[in-house]
C-alpha cells in the first residue's frame, strides 16, 4: 500500500523514509469545570520554563493584586457589569449566572477545536493501522487551559484583560501533544495535518532543529481549526506539540524539577538536565540508525 503523498499545501518540514511499528492512540483530555472568581488568598500556577503548557500543574503561588485586577477586567468584559455601581459589594445572582454561562461558552469553542483536531488525528491513526504497515503516532494528549492558567498568561504577556484581546493574543488555550517514536515521524505527522485544507498554520517554532538553551526539544505549531456551531463558524487557534518519546520523557522530568524548586533550580541540577537532553538527542539519533539498519536487512 503506498504511503500518503506530499501535498503542495503542506507546511515544509524535513522529510525522511518512515516505516515503524504501530501503537495505539491514548487520548487523555484534561478539561476544567467553570471556575469561580478567586479571592486574594487563592492561587494560580507558575509558568513552565520550557513553555510546555501541556504538562501537569505544579505547586501554587499566592494570587497577586494584579491578577485580581485581570479577573475583574474579564468579569466586566464577559458580563458588562460595572462593579463600581454596587454599594454593598454584592453581585446580583443573575450576573453570576451570566458569567458562568459566558465562561462556559468561552471554553467550549476551544474544547470543540480540540475535538475536531483529535478526530483528524484518530482518522490518520486508524488509516495507518488498517491500510499501512505501521503508524507514526504513538500517543496523543490534549489540554484545555483553566481560567487560572489563562489569567497567569494574561498577566505575564501584558494582554489587555478583555475577552476579545485574550482570544486574539493567547493562542495556546487549546493544546494537543502528539508523541512519535522517531524525529522524522514528528515532522511527517505535522505535514499530514497541515496539508488538510481546513487547517491553517499561523506559527511554527521548531525546537527540534533549534533546541532551547536548556535542551528542550519539540516542534510547536499554532493552527486554526474551524468549529461549526449552530449559527456560525469559528476559527479557533490550537497549539500542536510534536516530539519523540525521548523528548517527552525529558520535558516531563524537567517540568517537575522546575516546579519542585519553584523555578530556582540549583546550577548543578541544571547542568545534569542539559546533559540529559543531549543524551535524549543521542538516543533519538541512535534509534533512527538502528531502524535504518533493520530496514537494510529486510
Amino acid at each position: 500500500m503506498p504511503t500518503p503523498h506530499r501535498s503542495e499545501r503542506a507546511h515544509s518540514f524535513p522529510t525522511a523514509d518512515r516505516r515503524d511499528a504501530a501503537d495505539s492512540v491514548e487520548i487523555v483530555t484534561d478539561t476544567a469545570a467553570v471556575p469561580a472568581v478567586p479571592s486574594a488568598t487563592e492561587a494560580t500556577a507558575p509558568t513552565d520554563p520550557t513553555a510546555s503548557d501541556l504538562e501537569l500543574a505544579g505547586p501554587s503561588v499566592p494570587m497577586t493584586s494584579a491578577a485580581l485586577d485581570i479577573y475583574r477586567g474579564l468579569f466586566q468584559s464577559m458580563t458588562e457589569f460595572d462593579g463600581a455601581s454596587v454599594s454593598d459589594g454584592q453581585v446580583p445572582l443573575q450576573v453570576i449566572k451570566n458569567l458562568q454561562k459566558r465562561v462556559a461558552q468561552f471554553h467550549l469553542s476551544y474544547k470543540f477545536a480540540i475535538d475536531e483536531l483529535t478526530t483528524k488525528i484518530e482518522i490518520l491513526q486508524e488509516e495507518f493501522e488498517n491500510t499501512h504497515d505501521y503508524s507514526p503516532i504513538e500517543h496523543v494528549r490534549t489540554r484545555l487551559k483553566t481560567m487560572d492558567s489563562i489569567i497567569e498568561k494574561v498577566q505575564r504577556t501584558g494582554t489587555p484583560p478583555d475577552v476579545d484581546s485574550v482570544r486574539a493574543r493567547i493562542r495556546d488555550i487549546a493544546g494537543v501533544r502528539i508523541t512519535c517514536a522517531f524525529v522524522a515521524d514528528a515532522y511527517w505527522v505535522a505535514e499530514m495535518l497541515t496539508r488538510q485544507t481546513d487547517i491553517d498554520v499561523l506559527e511554527v517554532k521548531d525546537y527540534i532543529a533549534h533546541p532551547k538553551s536548556n535542551g528542550y526539544q519539540s516542534l510547536h505549531l499554532i493552527v486554526t481549526v474551524p468549529v461549526f456551531l449552530s449559527d456560525h463558524t469559528e476559527l479557533v487557534p490550537v497549539e500542536i506539540q510534536l516530539r519523540t518519546i525521548a523528548m517527552d520523557f525529558w520535558a516531563s522530568l524537567e517540568h517537575k524539577i522546575y516546579y519542585k524548586y519553584d523555578r530556582d533550580v540549583p546550577s548543578e541540577l541544571v547542568a545534569e538536565l542539559t546533559a540529559a537532553a543531549d543524551a535524549a538527542h543521542a538516543l533519538d539519533a541512535k534509534m533512527a540508525r538502528l531502524r535504518d539498519q533493520i530496514r537494510g536487512l529486510g
